[in-house]
């Protein structure tokens, strides 16, 4: 590998972030604000893209901006592993920029300058986070991600809202403290924090129980925005968050900022040979494979449909953990190509989530029974992403489990592979429900849902996309619906120029589940929402089944490899 000093990785970041006062002053020109956002958000991609040449080809581009002490450095550095993340990141803001213009239009939100802004940040923060250099830097832009975020999982402003975001503070601020603490020891135990492919010498060679002191501190801190149990719960409750929020952020940018970080621990910290010697390995993958079934089993539990995509979510997380702690080749590309794999995936499907609940103001599963007359597009990218979650061929879900699969296989992990197989069951329990009854059931007669009942099921917590318990039995509308606001002071007036809802039910007192009559049938053509929506919807679909058919032409894949083939001492 060669280092090449460029100012690239540091414009990348920086893009977004000069973008923040400019998106701010155009509030009151709400058209010009979301152009100057899409600009800024294709700048940023082509920025990253930029450097996917060089890096396939061995270079890694490094920006260094400040000394602070021998070992102690603030630098960027755009090698294979961060640019998987920058460039996943960087292209995925394009398509919700899009989503969001439809969704915070559709349903006339307050505040959507700072939800914008918020979001700028946002991604200056998780680009930061995949180009740093070392444990110093991506610390700092880890945390930075946690501040530029709270305004987002709190838009709604409600107690709930502000409750889910009292929690994720706690947690992140703490995974946060545990990372720092973890970085500290590092340094005096070596004398550096600077990510090295393999490992840090010196690490290998230092006391043992110091050692795994520091892989507990930086796994358990990284893990909590990973969502492994037992440190997941603040991630069900941010989905309170607007959807597209849900999307990008908590499929995306926040939580794989947390397996990005095992990810630099397990590779370019610990090494996978002082990993297997220090005997951290497995304990890892146990946490994993426990974290995968058991967010799989109460997924299925959730009536809500963003509850239950968020549980999806912690055991899809816990498949790219439990790839990275095999140590194994063929688990490490699985786990690292299910990054990308995973965001296509979920995010397709929080935007479905997203559309259903603009056009229907429906939230629940069991509202849904033959919604997919209503919304026949938006369902069938959902089928998709579902199947591809469930690891069915064609989508990317099955290229990167069977990847994960077999290198369980291949080192003797035959536990671990049953444990991804009946993942992939339960996948397919609580996913296909909702496209079956979409499409072959009707509002009159349908089966209940879930398939498992409990108390703790979707309508006991705080509600996607706002709104509580109380509200939602008393018959009241949610806190995101058109008339949430009245008496609320909506700065952003110009919100709906330009804009014509196609769904005259959405404004007619309807809230939640089919009108009187059934669901009105809306067609293939594109008449059940705007596509601002269903553009990024099946523009997020077609990626996940690109890269499931052809993956190493979507180009991620060779990413993967080039990231893993540059590890000594892995094989197969």
């Amino acid at each position: 590998m060669t280092d090449v000093a460029s100012l690239r990785p540091l414009f990348a970041v920086l893009v977004s972030a000069v973008a923040i006062p400019v998106i701010l002053s155009l509030r009151s020109r709400p058209n010009v604000r979301e152009g100057v956002t899409v600009v800024v958000a294709a700048t940023k991609f082509a920025l990253v893209a930029s450097m996917v040449p060089g890096v396939l080809a061995g270079t890694t581009y490094v920006t260094r901006i400040g000394e602070f002490g021998d070992g102690v450095s603030i630098a960027l550095r755009a090698d294979a592993l961060g640019l998987l993340f920058a460039l996943l990141a960087s292209l995925l803001w394009i398509v919700t920029s899009f989503y969001s213009i439809g969704y915070m239009r559709g349903l006339d939100e307050h505040a959507q300058t700072r939800y914008f802004a918020s979001f700028a940040a946002s991604l200056a923060s998780a680009v930061g986070v995949a180009f740093g250099a070392n444990l110093v830097t991506l610390f700092i832009f880890y945390e930075l991600l946690t501040v530029s975020t709270y305004p987002l999982v709190t838009h709604d402003e409600s107690d709930e809202a502000r409750a889910a975001g009292r929690k994720y503070l706690t947690y992140t601020f703490g995974g946060g403290v545990a990372v720092l603490g973890g970085t500290a020891l590092v340094y005096v135990l070596t004398g550096t924090t600077a990510f090295t492919p393999g490992g840090i010498e010196a690490l290998a060679t230092a006391d043992p129980t110091l050692a795994r002191a520091v892989f507990v501190l930086l796994a358990g801190g990284f893990g909590v925005k990973a969502a492994l149990m037992p440190v997941h719960s603040w991630l069900p409750d941010a989905m309170v968050a607007p959807t597209p929020v849900s999307g990008l952020l908590h499929a995306v940018a926040v939580v794989k900022s947390g397996v990005f970080g095992i990810a630099r621990v397990v590779l370019d910290v610990f090494g996978t040979e002082t990993m297997a010697e220090l005997g951290v390995a497995l304990p890892l993958a146990a946490v994993a494979a426990i974290t995968l079934l058991t967010a799989s089993v109460i997924a299925l539990r959730q009536d809500n449909l963003k509850r239950r995509l968020a549980y999806s979510t912690i055991s899809q997380l816990s498949y790219i953990v439990l790839g990275l702690a095999l140590l194994k080749g063929d688990a490490l590309v699985g786990g690292l190509l299910h990054i990308p794999a995973h965001a296509f995936m979920k995010l397709t499907l929080f935007f479905c989530a997203g559309a259903i609940h603009v056009e229907t103001h429906t939230d629940d599963i069991s509202d849904m029974a033959g919604i997919g007359d209503r919304m026949p597009l938006t369902m069938a990218a959902f089928a998709v992403a579902a199947a591809g979650m469930a690891g069915i061929p064609l989508v990317a879900g099955f290229v990167s489990k069977w990847y994960i699969v077999i290198g369980a296989l291949d080192g003797g992990g035959l536990v671990f592979a049953a444990a991804l197989l009946v993942s992939g069951v339960l996948n397919i329990a609580y996913f296909w429900p909702i496209v079956y009854q979409a499409y072959f059931e009707s509002p009159e007669g349908h089966d209940e849902k879930p398939l498992v009942t409990a108390p703790i099921g979707g309508r006991g917590g705080p509600r996607a996309d706002g709104g509580s318990v109380a509200t939602a039995e008393g018959g009241a509308h949610d806190a995101h619906d058109v008339d949430a606001h009245d008496g609320h002071d909506n700065p952003d007036d110009d919100a709906h120029d330009g804009h014509d809802n196609p769904d005259d039910d959405a404004h007619d007192g309807h809230h939640g589940g089919p009108p009187t009559g059934g669901w009105e049938v809306r067609g293939w053509r594109g008449a059940e929402s705007t596509w601002f929506m269903l553009g990024p919807i099946l523009t997020a679909a077609s990626l996940a089944v690109l890269l499931g058919v052809v993956p190493r032409t979507v180009v991620f894949l060779r990413i993967v490899e080039t990231a893993v083939e540059s590890l000594p001492g892995v094989v197969g």
